[in-house]
């Protein structure tokens, strides 16, 4: 028998908010434990929660993205939970009436392009983190109270790479949209699978196991591989029961060196979190003034940016792909093409000659203050043939020491730097290379080019990379041709 997998997908996303959810405490990550904290994230009796704006405007702008319904009046609630790095025994969620219902997300799995469906999304808070040791475990509460939006998927993936593909582009989005950091590492992205296997043709949905806090795609797709591994074994080794006793509902985890699922217990319902209205804070209203006002501030969404970059620019796939993996080289690509016409020339300087100096100096092109326009003003130099590729890659170097000078600037405070105008000088070194290298002269006439560029080359030895390799190309051909 044929099996389908029935994936559903809930991605937490930890908001890049300068300040946590309900509280004025940091939201930043990598600072000393416990400092970060307040009355309120820490559960303080008589504390009162206060919603953050920026959080919510952040919630609107992943709707209007997706193409989602989102509700004019939300609600907030108590989810009861008792654990160590919960402090308040209790988290604020969206329960009954979350901020974001619907819409739908597109992704390209093994060169199909494909859309996946949301069932909703909705404000909460995080938890703290437990920390162990050899002896001993603590809890850090800085991330506790940190504005999280969790993203909730319609079971319609059936595969991992589905799962893998709809959740990178997810995250793709939402880092261009400016929500989060997507750093995964950091836990600023996790994700619960719910997978259940069913007969192929079916459509029924069977008892899901739920696989908890995964931070990494790649640990993603194999315990899905796990999972549905085991659950279709299962069904298999017992066609005689009934498909809920062969599979309860369970949470998981996924061991990453046996690379396979465990089991940490039995399902909670809904009623064991004894959901109810959140006392503390009053529905939340988001009027259309609101969303319009988050609408006009959208930037300009990956989808639309790979379209333009291949249709427009002729960009390769792999290079479009390097752009949109971060927002600021999409940013610094469009505001040097304002400055230069010249979109592959542009590419090849930033992704190849730039980032590869910048590297050795242990700094990328966000970080090394050199402007796109800077970086534009160079690309026309060479394309208007003002300086040799040579020059150019010199005063790239340069660029790297002083950011903040134009490569125009660079080349006027050094002769070195400056083109050979001079012709007739230009001209006595050809004459002394064609002299020099009789044997080339009777190679190219036998057809062989590279004797051409070698005296091409020879020429461009001696003047350093100054003369223009035009000027030299016709003057070598009119004295041998």
């Amino acid at each position: 028998m044929l099996w389908q997998p029935v994936i559903g997908l809930e991605i937490h996303v930890q908001l890049n908010t300068k300040t946590k959810l309900f509280s004025s405490s940091a939201n930043r990550f990598g600072d000393e434990p416990n400092t970060n904290i307040s009355n309120v994230c820490t559960g303080q009796p008589g504390t009162l929660p206060r919603l953050n704006r920026e959080a919510v405007n952040k919630a609107v702008a992943l709707g209007l993205a997706l193409g989602s319904q989102i509700n004019s009046i939300s609600h907030f609630d108590r989810k009861s939970y008792f654990y160590p790095d919960s402090p308040r025994n209790y988290q604020i969620t969206q329960f009954h009436t979350p901020i974001i219902l619907g819409g739908s997300i597109a992704a390209h799995v093994k060169g199909i392009d494909q859309s996946f469906s949301l069932r909703s999304a909705h404000l909460e808070d995080d938890a703290g983190m437990l920390k162990h040791f050899t002896n001993f475990a603590g809890v850090d509460y800085n991330r506790a109270g940190s504005a999280l939006i969790e993203i909730v998927s319609e079971p319609c993936i059936h595969s991992s790479d589905e799962a893998v593909a709809y959740a990178t582009a997810l995250k793709e989005l939402m880092i261009h949209l400016d929500i989060t950091d997507g750093n995964m590492e950091e836990g600023s992205l996790r994700m619960d699978v719910n997978i259940s296997v069913r007969p192929q043709g079916s459509s029924e949905l069977r008892n899901r196991i739920e696989i908890k806090n995964i931070n990494s795609f790649s640990f993603m797709q194999m315990a899905i591989e796990a999972e549905v591994k085991r659950q279709i074994a299962a069904y298999t080794s017992f066609p005689e029961k009934s498909w809920d006793e062969i599979i309860p509902r369970s949470t998981y985890r996924f061991d990453t060196e046996k690379k396979e699922t465990v089991l940490m217990r039995t399902k909670e319902a809904a009623e064991d979190y004894r959901y109810f209205p959140e006392p503390d804070l009053p529905p939340l209203h988001v009027s259309a003034k609101d969303i319009e006002m988050v609408k006009k501030n959208l930037p300009e969404l990956p989808s639309f940016r790979r379209h333009r970059y291949h249709q427009n620019f002729g960009l390769s796939t792999q290079v479009v792909e390097t752009l949109l993996s971060e927002p600021y080289l999409c940013h610094f690509f469009d505001t040097a093409l304002t400055h230069c016409p010249h979109p592959k020339s542009l590419i090849t300087w930033m992704l190849v000659e730039f980032q590869g100096r910048l590297k050795e100096a242990n700094k990328t092109l966000k970080t090394s203050h050199i402007s796109p326009a800077h970086l534009a003003e160079l690309v026309t130099m060479i394309e208007e043939k003002i300086i040799t590729g040579k020059i150019a890659k010199t005063v790239a170097d340069l660029m790297v020491i002083h950011p903040h000078k134009s490569p125009k600037e660079i080349v006027d405070s050094d002769d070195s730097l400056k083109p050979m105008s001079d012709t007739a000088s230009i001209e006595a070194l050809v004459n002394q290379v064609l002299e020099a290298n009789p044997q080339s002269i009777v190679d190219y006439k036998n057809g062989k080019d590279k004797a051409f560029a070698f005296l091409v080359g020879q020429v461009m030895k001696l003047t350093k990379g100054q003369a223009s390799p035009d000027i030299v190309n016709k003057l070598i051909k009119d004295k041998i041709v």
